[in-house]
């Protein structure tokens, strides 16, 4: 079999949405000939774990090496473990801090003992591909210095942009232009670019005109057909239409707007709001829950908290239509969420409140979706209202199976790995 090298932060069994990617695709690698060798983090403090997505990595027969380093959530919480997600001004404010101080990112750490560990292992073995993912930032840098040192060809996928990203902070000039020369260097060295979206590869090709658009591979999210399928679903016996949420809430990814819709329907139209059954997988914060209480909305939600993936999988399936957010800020047309593309893979309807670009662009290709821009409460409202309608008369919008089917993740990682053996062909 052929080799390849993976250098990914975020891995199981780390949980939520970040993780999935990299672990499907690995999991799905060796079905097309190619062996994957994941160096990932030890034993650190993160928001979600799940064991489940590790069990799933280890019997698809992944070697996972792991490496330790200082962990920059030990500031605000513990060491090791799960820790809770602090108020969103308390940890805005620490991302900010980071952000200021280390450069490209607080992973820098685990970076550089990752690109020793990667050292010590191609120096004792033959691998065709380095592969890194990002965000962290800093295992791209480390990975370009290995692509120097080792001439392996160096592929990189960008799940978000580096330089302008959605989330980014430059507390000054002289912050961007180190970014911005750390990307361009660690881009010169790469052999082939990965990423999921369109827009993200116009960016790209904007900002540095040494690329060429044949470098640029585009790659979507996607699902993978064996968490939906075979799944013993208990059918909503509830009688009211159950609208869910999987995920968490920060930046301006936030349920305030939605519940100030919801309000607003159960002031004006009560008989359809008490239809309604509000179901939160995840992590929820605090103040959510201080606003759902202050609004009186209890007797509407239901909080069900962080749940293993194949668990949040039988919440999706066993709900009526799910609910997803993008709030807007800098360059949100670039992003296309993984959770967008996992909902795409139950076949529910959806009700995505989200700027435009390219979540709402898949949201319109999937057909079974109910779009509104992310903080308009009255035209939430007014979705919600025409959603209740449709469930009532059982005329729910069907998916575009075609759509689905072109982002199963099997499908994706034959991709990725076709890509893999044509570089490697040339």
């Amino acid at each position: 079999m052929f080799k390849v090298l993976v250098l990914a932060y975020y891995y199981p069994p780390m949980g939520l949405s970040g993780v999935q990617r990299t672990l499907k695709f690995t999991k799905y690698m060796p079905q097309f000939n190619w062996e994957p060798t994941v160096i990932t983090a030890g034993d650190i403090a993160y928001y979600a774990h799940d064991f489940g997505l590790l069990k799933e990595a280890e019997e698809a027969g992944v070697k996972i090496i792991r490496t330790e380093s200082y962990d920059p959530n030990a500031i605000i919480g513990k060491k090791y473990g799960t820790i809770n997600m602090p108020k969103e001004f308390i940890r805005k404010a620490y991302s900010n801090f980071s952000k200021t101080f280390f450069i490209p990112d607080n992973k820098n750490s685990w970076a550089k003992r990752a690109y020793l560990k990667a050292k010590e292992i191609l120096k004792n073995g033959h691998f065709d591909i380095i592969y890194v993912t990002i965000p962290p930032y800093s295992s791209f840098v480390y990975a370009a210095k290995l692509k120097s040192e080792f001439n392996i060809p160096l592929f990189v996928d960008y799940r978000d942009l580096w330089l302008g990203n959605h989330f980014a902070f430059y507390p000054t000039p002289l912050h961007r232009i180190r970014h911005k020369k750390l990307e361009y260097n660690a881009l010169r060295s790469s052999d082939k670019i990965i990423v999921i979206n369109r827009r993200i590869k116009e960016n790209l090709l904007t900002t540095y005109n040494f690329l060429n658009f044949n470098e640029i591979v585009i790659i979507p999210h996607g699902y993978d057909p064996a968490d939906f399928d075979g799944k013993d679903i208990k059918q909503n016996l509830s009688g009211k239409l159950k609208l869910t949420y999987a995920g968490i809430f920060y930046e301006t990814i936030t349920p305030v707007y939605l519940l100030k819709a919801f309000k607003q329907l159960s002031i004006e139209r009560p008989d359809i709001s008490a239809k309604y059954e509000l179901e939160f997988v995840g992590l929820l914060r605090k103040e959510n829950k201080k606003l759902i209480i202050e609004m009186g909305l209890n007797d509407f939600v239901t909080e069900v908290g962080y749940l293993e993936h194949n668990e949040t999988v039988k919440r999706i399936k066993q709900s009526d239509v799910l609910w997803m957010m993008i709030g807007n800020s800098k360059n949100s047309d670039t992003i296309s969420t993984s959770k967008l593309f996992e909902y795409f893979g139950s076949r529910k309807p959806i009700l995505g409140c989200v700027p435009d670009g390219v979540a709402k662009n898949a949201l319109s290709e999937y057909g079974a979706s109910f779009v509104t821009s992310p903080d308009d409460i009255n035209e939430i409202k007014n979705m919600l209202i025409k959603i209740h309608d449709l469930y009532t008369g059982n005329n729910l919008p069907k998916p575009n199976e075609e759509f689905i089917n072109k982002h199963n993740r099997i499908n994706l990682t034959e991709q990725l790995t076709t890509q893999f053996q044509f570089f490697l062909r040339t």
